[in-house]
C-alpha cells in the first residue's frame, strides 16, 4: 500500500541527501519524491511515497525523527489529505491536433506548448487521473512524459506544525 509522507526539515544543504540515506540504509525504497522551500525559507517540506504498511510507515517514522534536520514529520492518508501529481505530455499531434485539445479540455489539462507537430500538455491530479490521461493519449504518440513526485496536505485545520518537535513536546509536559 502507497503511504505519503509529509516532512517539514530545516533548509539547508546536505538535507535531502540525509533523509534519502536513510531510506536506503534502512531497505526502505522511496515511490515518489519532492522537495520544496515552504512559506517560510528558513524550512523544506520533502514529500516521500513509500509502499508498506502500517508497521514500514512506522519504522520510516522513527528513523526520520532521529534525524536533526527533520522539524516534523505527518503521515497523509487518502481520505484526510489533498494530495496532487503533476505531468507535462508532449504528443505527436500533427492531423489529430482538434481531438488532443478536446482531451486535455475532458481531463482539465492545460496547453503549455504548441510547435507546428507536437502540442505539450500539462495535468495536475491524483495518480489515477494522470495515468489515465497518459493513456488516453497513447494513441496519439507520446514523444515524452514528465512527471512530479507526489505532494499534499491535510484537509482542513490540521497542519504539520502540530506534530514539530516543541509542539509535541510542550503537549507531553503540560
Amino acid at each position: 500500500m502507497k503511504q505519503v509522507l509529509s516532512i517539514l526539515v530545516h533548509n539547508q544543504p546536505g538535507v535531502l541527501v540525509r533523509v534519502a540515506g536513510m531510506f536506503s540504509r534502512r531497505g526502505f525504497n522511496i515511490d515518489s519524491l519532492a522537495v520544496g522551500t515552504t512559506h517560510n525559507p528558513d524550512f523544506s517540506r520533502i514529500t516521500v511515497v513509500v509502499c508498506g504498511d502500517d508497521s514500514v510507515v512506522d519504522q520510516v517514522t522513527k528513523q526520520l525523527g532521529k534525524l536533526v534536520e527533520v522539524v516534523a514529520i505527518q503521515l497523509l492518508p487518502p481520505d484526510n489529505a489533498v494530495r496532487r501529481g503533476m505531468a507535462m505530455i508532449k504528443i505527436a499531434a500533427g492531423e489529430k491536433r482538434s481531438e488532443v485539445l478536446k482531451l486535455a479540455e475532458v481531463f482539465r489539462a492545460g496547453v503549455v506548448d504548441v510547435s507546428e507537430n507536437t502540442v505539450t500538455l500539462e495535468v495536475t491530479g491524483d495518480e489515477e487521473k494522470i495515468n489515465a490521461f497518459a493513456e488516453v493519449l497513447s494513441p496519439y504518440g507520446v514523444l515524452e512524459l514528465v512527471r512530479t513526485g507526489m505532494i499534499g496536505l491535510a484537509r482542513g485545520e490540521n497542519t504539520i506544525h502540530q506534530y514539530e518537535r516543541g509542539h509535541y513536546y510542550e503537549q507531553i509536559v503540560l
